[in-house]
């Protein structure tokens, strides 16, 4: 399993480096599942399937998202660990929150 550490801004945005949104969301598009105490993120393979589209941030490539809806009550922004989990094919994310 690779780890990575991602941000979620004080807006609720996750951040995902140029690397990692290249690898494991090439379509640009994930769905947000919560599984306490982790944050699922999952690839899918065509923006008509809906979920959430991952937005160029800056000119390097890096990708953002808005998922504070997906986020439990009390949720900490900041620097989240996270993990490619291949079998599940989800990014999995430990949040801080409480």
């Amino acid at each position: 399993m690779s780890q990575f550490q991602l941000e979620i801004t004080e807006q609720g945005y996750l951040i995902f480096p140029q690397v990692v949104a290249n690898q494991y969301f090439p379509e640009d598009v994930c769905v947000a599942i919560w599984r306490e105490p982790e944050l699922w993120i999952l690839p899918i393979h065509s923006s008509n399937a809906g979920g959430f589209l991952l937005k160029q941030r800056n000119a390097i490539g890096d990708r953002s998202v808005l998922i504070h809806e997906i986020l439990p009550q009390n949720w900490q922004h900041g620097i989240h660990l996270a993990i490619w989990d291949i079998e599940n094919v989800a990014l999995r994310i430990a949040l801080n929150y409480g």
